[in-house]
């Protein structure tokens, strides 16, 4: 069941065939692209390449005659003009040996389509990449008949006008909610008790020695050192999702964990300036706390436990910005390389590549020259260099291995980014059927394969939309049934967040999907009148299709 759009008409129940007529905004079809197949079909054709127009055929897979768009009134509407192919339908998959059996029986005078195969269960789209800044912690229809043309149109209860997904968000979760400063909530990932942990063991054997006469109360004192340098790594974030608010740019959450902490930010700044700002902000905040931090240090005696926690702080985030400040992705420094050659060349991508590269030059001086230069600085006694070059070792391959993959990841994304544009809701949606609740299905799929159409809407007596008839409950009933089973049975309720915009398009497109996880959608002009229907398996399609071409 798929098409590139249009708009279904209801029908009588008779036999005749209906011409498919031109959409209002659209040129007629080219007659030399690919023929579409009716709901429940498979072909063994290999889609068009997307540059070819589709076109739309009668049941016999014959190309249609062209018919003017005044003169047909009970005509369904061709594909859109932008000239996509029709995506192929959700899962099929070509048939082996002769062909399944068609959706209706045929009737004199028709050729009987190919029926349906078991389809692949249409997984979730996939979602839309965000940038996220890492920073270690040690360094995203009512139907209404008008004459002499018909109408369908859809109504949404919810807010946003027609076809827009449902404004609240689902939480994104990610840990222990630990509140909501400027609105955007800030969790702490299980990774976070590990590392505080840590910092407690090794903070406690170094108090050991500066300060022996606290004995095991000298662990409360580690304890309460972890979690405010993890206040400090949530300044340093907040300052990242502040500046990101003000250039108008959403920020899905803050997460803590195991090396620091992730301001998930869900859109790229527009310019390499704002770019560049919402990276030094991390850092430059870092640097002020420790500023903060050696100025309380001052007339505080330094054998004293406030004197050893400040020193502390003050170090740890003089080495939190150090550490950030590299030049390479994914650390905010290599964001600024990134927005300083994006300003030189122009391109995006550019700065992304130059930057992800030097990350990943950076991992591999990380891995080698952390060990070297904490031995040098380490101590004497063989059995402390032994432990502390296991330890040394151990943190800059993890480091080592942060940097590397981070790097990866936004080579992926900047490619994920430049490819988000070719998908394009109108370009994917398929063309539906209005059919009634308790139209028999073999009717139903008579009218769709006689229109070219590859979807089923249900409407109600006043021709409003309830609900979107499944691809893979239709291939789970068997032809014989098919004349006794209405298509209520295999639809699913229609909820305001299955109603997509036509224009929507790119990470739009993939944001409504992915608030409302289902197999189909209704989608809607803006003026509400019914488009078609978008299957996730052929948004899903598109999108590896579009990952799989060269940038």
């Amino acid at each position: 069941m798929d098409v590139s759009g249009g708009s279904g008409q209801p029908r009588s129940g008779n036999d005749e065939s209906a011409e498919p007529r031109a959409h209002p905004t659209d040129p007629a079809a080219d007659p030399t692209g690919p023929a579409e197949r009716g709901p429940g079909e498979t072909s063994g054709e290999t889609p068009a390449a997307p540059d070819e127009p589709g076109r739309a055929t009668a049941p016999t897979g014959k190309p249609a005659p062209d018919t003017d768009a005044e003169g047909d009134p009970d005509a369904r509407s061709k594909p859109p003009s932008d000239g996509r192919p029709t995506p192929a339908p959700s899962g099929t998959s070509e048939p082996s040996g002769s062909p399944a059996p068609s959706g209706t029986p045929a009737s004199p005078g028709t050729s009987a389509p190919p029926g349906p195969q078991e389809p692949a269960e249409p997984r979730e789209p996939a979602a839309a990449p965000r940038h996220a800044a890492h920073h270690a912690g040690t360094g995203t229809p009512r139907h209404r008949t008008d004459t002499p043309r018909h109408r369908t149109e859809a109504h949404t209860d919810g807010t946003g006008g027609p076809g827009r997904p449902p404004q609240r968000r689902p939480e994104p979760g990610g840990g222990l909610l630990m509140g909501r400063p400027f609105g955007v909530p800030v969790y702490v990932a299980p990774s976070w008790f590990l590392v505080a942990i840590l910092i407690t063991w090794v903070f406690g054997g170094q108090l050991d020695r500066v300060l022996p006469e606290l004995g095991a109360a000298r662990y409360l004192v580690s304890l309460f050192f972890a979690i405010a340098f993890y206040a400090s790594v949530l300044v340093h974030e907040l300052a990242h999702t502040v500046a990101a608010l003000r250039f108008k740019l959403p920020v899905r959450r803050i997460q803590l964990q195991f090396f620091g902490g992730v301001s998930e930010i869900e859109k790229e700044a527009e310019t390499p300036g704002r770019e560049f700002v919402l990276a030094f902000v991390g850092p430059l905040l870092s640097l002020v706390l420790s500023g903060v931090f050696y100025a309380a240090l001052l007339p505080v005696e330094p054998d004293s436990v406030p004197g050893v926690l400040l020193a502390g702080l003050m170090v740890s985030n003089l080495i939190v910005a150090a550490f950030n400040l590299l030049p390479g992705l994914p650390l905010d420094g290599g964001r600024m390389l990134r927005a300083v050659v994006w300003k030189l060349t122009g391109k995006p991508m550019s700065g992304t590549i130059a930057a992800a590269w030097v990350g990943r030059a950076l991992a591999i001086a990380v891995l080698i020259g952390l060990p070297l230069l904490t031995q040098s600085l380490g101590s004497d006694a063989a059995d402390d260099v032994g432990m502390d070059t296991v330890m040394d070792a151990l943190l800059a391959a993890i480091l080592a291995a942060i940097i590397w993959t981070g790097a990866g990841n936004s080579l992926r994304m900047a490619r994920l980014r430049e490819h988000l544009p070719e998908l394009r809701a109108r370009a994917l949606t398929r063309r539906a059927v209005p059919v009634q609740a308790d139209t028999p299905l073999s009717e139903a799929l008579r009218r769709a394969n006689a229109s070219g159409a590859r979807a089923l809407v249900v409407v109600d007596a006043d021709g409003t939309p309830a609900s979107l008839v499944r691809e893979a409950a239709i291939v789970g009933v068997p032809e014989h049934r098919r004349p006794w089973v209405p298509v209520s049975t295999l639809a699913q309720d229609l909820t305001d967040g299955m109603r997509v915009s036509a224009e929507l398009s790119g990470e739009e497109l993939l944001d409504a999907l992915r608030a409302n996880p289902a197999t189909e959608y209704l989608v809607v002009e803006e003026t509400g009148e019914i488009y078609g229907v978008l299957s996730a398996a052929d948004v899903e399609r598109a999108f590896v299709k579009a990952m799989a071409r060269p940038s």
